[in-house]
């Protein structure tokens, strides 16, 4: 079976391929003419959404291929889900605004935790969460769902990974996602989970 994924991102075809291993005659691979498409509106209100919408938009314009779609993001608990679909964009949402130009995953760790500032620490429970759609010629084959909980530090740790990471710790490991090294990421990916579930549904 070879799924092609809908995005450039480096680190989520890894988490993609690393899944897929354990998968006899599973391949991987980005959607070669993805970037000839126009990229629709992502402007559902749920993961599954958004996914679902990707993956027919980008089906429609490969056709026969199996196209591989996602969504995922943060959702904290005490903020009821948020910042949800909208963590990309999380800070530009709240129109929080800092004293000096900052990247976009920074001011977005920030306006997180303004927004939980008043919130105690046995009380900030959050997850990534993703959810794929498997598409093939405009029509929806499979959905997929996958999670890692965690919880929202006061403070960030850690320079690896990307986006909310320094602030999602694994209590488990007693570490921040930026804090753990690529095995344990790998292995605790919410993208993978998604996959593993989907490739699952899948089999005969």
């Amino acid at each position: 079976m070879h799924l092609f994924v809908a995005t450039t991102n480096p680190g989520k075809l890894r988490d993609f391929a690393h899944a897929a291993a354990s998968f006899l005659n599973v391949f991987i691979d980005p959607l070669p003419n993805l970037g000839d498409i126009p990229a629709p509106d992502e402007n559902a209100d749920t993961f599954a959404g958004n996914a679902t919408l990707k993956a027919i938009v980008y089906s429609l314009a490969s056709p026969g291929k199996l196209i591989l779609a996602d969504d995922s993001g943060l959702e904290v608990d005490a903020l009821r889900g948020a910042p949800g679909v909208r963590s990309a964009r999380y800070a530009d949402d709240k129109g929080f605004s800092t004293n000096r130009p900052l990247p976009t995953d920074q001011r977005n760790n920030l306006c997180l935790l303004d927004a939980l500032a008043s919130t105690r620490e046995e009380d900030r429970t959050a997850r990534y969460h993703c959810v794929l759609a498997l598409a093939r010629d405009g029509a929806i084959l499979a959905t997929a769902d996958g999670t890692v909980e965690g919880e929202i530090l006061a403070v960030p740790r850690g320079s690896g990974g990307f986006g909310y990471d320094p602030l999602f710790l694994l209590p488990d490991e007693g570490l921040t996602m930026a804090e753990v090294n690529l095995e344990t990421r790998l292995r605790l990916s919410h993208r993978g989970r998604a996959l593993v579930d989907l490739l699952n549904k899948l089999e005969p």
